[in-house]
C-alpha cells in the first residue's frame, strides 16, 4: 500500500467523484498550516477496516489499523472518528485506506481534524437543541398514553410507534447518543438502517389506521401495511448483511423505498381531494419528511450527484411531525369520542325508548324486567298489581279512544316518587314497586285515587272507573317473576271478592284514611 501511496500516476485528485467498487478505496489529505490534525472523520456506514498512514517529508511512514467494531463514534451526529497515527510538523500526507466501503458518503464526506466534533460553543448549543427536540417527541408518548386509555384507536398507537422512532433516530444520528452511551460508531450505523424502516413502516400504518374511513382509495388502504412490510425487510436486510452487493447495495437499497414514498403521497394526496381532515394535519406534517425522503432518493441513486441525507431538513421535520400530527391526533380523538358519545346517547335513548310505554309514559314490563335487581338492592321490598275493573266495557261502550284517555289518567294517579315505581305491564295491567314500612299505605292510596282522578281528567263515562289491587312483600332473594306471580294471584282474589278493593300480604301498618279531594289521596 505505502508502494500505491508513493505513485502519484495512482491518484486522481482533479475530480470529485468518488467510487466504492474496489474493495480498498485510498484517500489522500495534504497536510498543511499550523494546527495538526489527529482524528479522521467521515459519514457513518458499514465497512471492514480503516488503515491510516502519516508520511513525513523524508519519507518515514507510521501506520494505524482499525477495525470496523473498534470505530469509535464521533459528537458530529452520523460520524465516526479513527485517531491518527502521530502527524508532527514533518508529516506532509495522511492517506486513509477504507476497506470495503458500502456508501460513497463515507468518501465524500471525510476529513480531518484537531479534535472532535462538538468542541465549540455553536456545536454545544446545537446539541442542547436536539436535546429539546428529543424532550418535545416525548410530549406525544405521553399524551397518546392518555389518548389510548380514554380511546382504544389503533392509530394512536402508531402515531406513538412514528413518534417513538423519530426519537431513536435523533439520538442515533446525533452526538447524544455519544453523550449519553458511547455506542461504538458501526452498532449507531446498523441501528440508524434498523430505526429508518422502522419510521418508514410505522407512518405508513399511521396513515393506513389515522385516515377517515371512506376517504382514501380501498386499494390505496391495502397497499399501505405492505408498505410497511417492505421497509422492514429492506432495512433488516441492509443492517444484517451490508456486503451481499456491496458496490450497488446502498443506492438500490435506497431506490427501493421509492415505491413507498409513491404510495405515501397518492394516499395523502387522495385522502385530501375526498376531503379528509386527518390527511390535512398529515400533509403539513409530513412535507418537509417528504422533502428528506425525495433529496435522499435522488443523491443516493445519481451517481453524479454527492449524497445527502439532509439532517437538518430532518431535524424540521421532527418538529413538524410533532406540532401537526399530535394536533391531528387530539382532534381526531375528540371527533370520534364526540361521536361515540353521541352513537351512546342514541342507544341510551333509544333503549329507554323500548322500555316506556308510549301512551301513559310509564316504564314497561321490559324495563321493571332489568331494574328489579337493583331496586331490590336499594331497598324496594313490595309489589302491588293493579287491574282497571271492567275496562273492557269502556272500550266497548265509549270507544278505544276513551279508553286510552282512561289508561293516561290511570298512570297520572299512580305517579311515582323516590319510593314507589310505576309501569305499565300491558291492557288495563300496572304494577307498582314500593319500599318503606308503609309500602302497602302508598299502594292503597294510589289506588283510591284512581276513581276521583279519572272522573276528573275523562268526561263522558257513565260510571265510576275503579281498579282491584293486589300487593305482596319481597322474600328473600325471590325474583320478580315470582314475586310477580303472588300478587297476581291476590289480584285475582280481589276481583273473586267482588272488585274495587285490595288483597295483600302484607300486614297493614294502619288505614288509610279518607281524603277530600284526588291529589290529596295521593302521598
Amino acid at each position: 500500500m505505502v508502494a500505491i501511496v508513493r505513485n502519484e500516476e495512482r491518484w486522481s485528485c482533479g475530480t470529485r467523484e468518488f467510487s466504492i467498487d474496489a474493495e480498498r478505496v485510498l484517500l489522500r489529505f495534504d497536510i498543511s498550516g499550523d494546527t495538526l490534525p489527529r482524528y479522521l472523520l467521515s459519514r457513518r456506514s458499514a465497512l471492514e477496516a480503516v488503515h491510516l498512514l502519516a508520511i513525513d517529508r523524508d519519507g518515514t511512514v507510521r501506520e494505524n489499523t482499525i477495525p470496523a467494531a473498534a470505530l469509535s463514534s464521533s459528537m458530529a451526529g452520523g460520524y465516526f472518528k479513527a485517531s491518527l497515527p502521530d502527524v508532527t510538523s514533518e508529516t506532509r500526507q495522511v492517506v486513509a485506506a477504507i476497506d470495503l466501503p458500502s456508501h460513497r458518503m463515507t468518501l465524500e464526506r471525510a476529513y480531518l481534524a484537531p479534535g472532535d466534533a462538538a468542541d465549540s460553543i455553536g456545536d454545544m448549543r446545537f446539541l442542547l437543541v436536539l436535546a429539546g427536540l428529543a424532550g418535545m417527541l416525548v410530549m406525544p408518548l405521553i399524551f397518546n398514553a392518555a389518548f389510548y386509555r380514554a380511546l382504544r384507536e389503533p392509530f394512536v398507537l402508531w402515531h406513538s410507534a412514528l413518534t417513538l422512532s423519530l426519537l431513536m433516530t435523533i439520538l442515533v444520528s446525533s452526538g447524544l447518543s455519544v453523550m449519553l452511551f458511547d455506542p461504538p460508531a458501526m452498532t449507531l450505523s446498523w441501528m440508524t438502517t434498523a430505526i429508518f424502516g422502522m419510521t418508514v413502516a410505522s407512518g405508513a400504518m399511521f396513515t393506513h389506521s389515522f385516515v377517515e374511513s371512506g376517504l382514501m382509495h380501498p386499494l390505496l388502504r391495502r397497499l399501505l401495511p405492505y408498505c410497511a412490510a417492505w421497509a422492514i425487510f429492506l432495512s433488516a436486510f441492509h443492517a444484517a448483511f451490508p456486503f451481499v452487493a456491496r458496490p450497488i447495495q446502498s443506492s438500490a437499497y435506497t431506490a427501493a423505498f421509492a415505491p413507498v414514498l409513491v404510495v405515501f403521497m397518492v394516499s395523502v394526496i387522495d385522502a385530501l381531494r375526498r376531503g379528509s381532515r386527518a390527511a390535512r394535519y398529515q400533509a403539513v406534517g409530513y412535507t418537509p419528511m417528504v422533502l428528506v425522503g425525495l433529496i435522499r432518493l435522488v443523491t443516493g441513486v445519481v451517481p453524479w450527484l454527492h449524497s445527502t441525507d439532509a439532517t437538518l431538513l430532518f431535524y424540521i421535520g421532527c418538529v413538524c411531525e410533532v406540532v401537526f400530527t399530535t394536533l391531528g391526533v387530539a382532534e381526531r380523538f375528540v371527533t370520534i369520542k364526540r361521536e361515540r358519545d353521541g352513537a351512546r346517547n342514541e342507544a341510551e335513548l333509544l333503549e329507554r325508548l323500548s322500555e316506556t310505554d308510549p301512551l301513559t309514559g310509564l316504564l314497561n314490563r321490559r324495563a321493571i324486567e332489568r331494574q328489579f335487581e337493583q331496586l331490590r338492592t336499594d331497598g324496594f321490598a313490595a309489589l302491588a298489581v293493579i287491574d282497571i275493573d271492567h275496562f273492557k266495557t269502556i272500550n266497548d261502550v265509549n270507544g278505544h279512544s276513551v279508553g286510552d284517555e282512561v289508561l293516561k289518567a290511570v298512570a297520572d294517579a299512580l305517579q311515582a316518587g323516590p319510593s314507589v315505581r310505576a309501569y305499565r305491564l300491558g291492557g288495563e295491567e300496572f304494577v307498582l314497586l314500593l319500599r318503606g314500612d308503609d309500602a302497602d299505605t302508598q299502594a292503597e292510596l294510589r289506588r283510591q285515587a284512581i276513581p276521583a282522578i279519572v272522573a276528573r281528567t275523562v268526561s263522558g263515562l257513565e260510571r265510576p272507573v275503579t281498579a282491584s289491587m293486589g300487593v305482596t312483600g319481597l322474600f328473600g332473594s325471590e325474583d320478580f317473576v315470582t314475586l310477580y306471580e303472588r300478587a297476581d294471584k291476590l289480584l285475582y282474589e280481589a276481583k273473586s271478592a267482588g272488585r274495587n278493593r285490595t288483597r295483600s300480604a302484607i300486614k297493614a301498618t294502619s288505614a288509610p284514611k279518607p281524603l277530600p279531594s284526588d291529589r290529596a289521596m295521593i302521598a
